[in-house]
């Protein structure tokens, strides 16, 4: 029986070497049809940066990748560059806020102070009646 289940498994694993044998180019290809097909939507969305570097040359992958990476680092420091300046005008805004409530309420409480008091003197006061 032993020589009947290793031939069995011999069997199995040709079969399965087989199948990754001719299952591999296949993969292969699928992989080298997404990159391109990837890489030239690349180039397809950063066309105009492309024709300001290279106009009349024929772009190789590899300068399409290292042209993409140059774009985005730039998109990235710009982005960086705004969310700096975003974050210094907001402390800039709540500065100022802080300084106009302090300004605006200084003399709004002495006034409401000053009316509560009167209010309270027994001479100006009358009592209030509904009829």
């Amino acid at each position: 029986m032993a020589p009947t289940i290793t031939a069995a498994m011999t069997k199995s694993q040709d079969h399965l070497t087989l199948t990754h044998k001719l299952r591999k180019p296949l993969v292969e290809k699928l992989r080298r049809e997404r990159i391109n097909s990837s890489i030239e939507q690349l180039k397809s969305l950063l066309g105009p940066e492309f024709l300001k570097q290279h106009p009349d040359s024929k772009l190789e992958k590899a300068d399409i990748l290292e042209m993409t990476v140059c774009v985005l680092r730039r998109l990235q420091q710009q982005h960086q560059q705004q969310r700096r300046l975003l974050n210094h005008c907001n402390k800039l805004q709540s500065s100022s806020d802080e300084n106009l409530r302090e300004a605006d309420f200084s003399p709004l409480s002495s006034t409401v102070q000053t009316s509560i008091t009167k209010d309270k003197s027994p001479v100006n006061s009358a009592p209030w009646r509904p009829w």
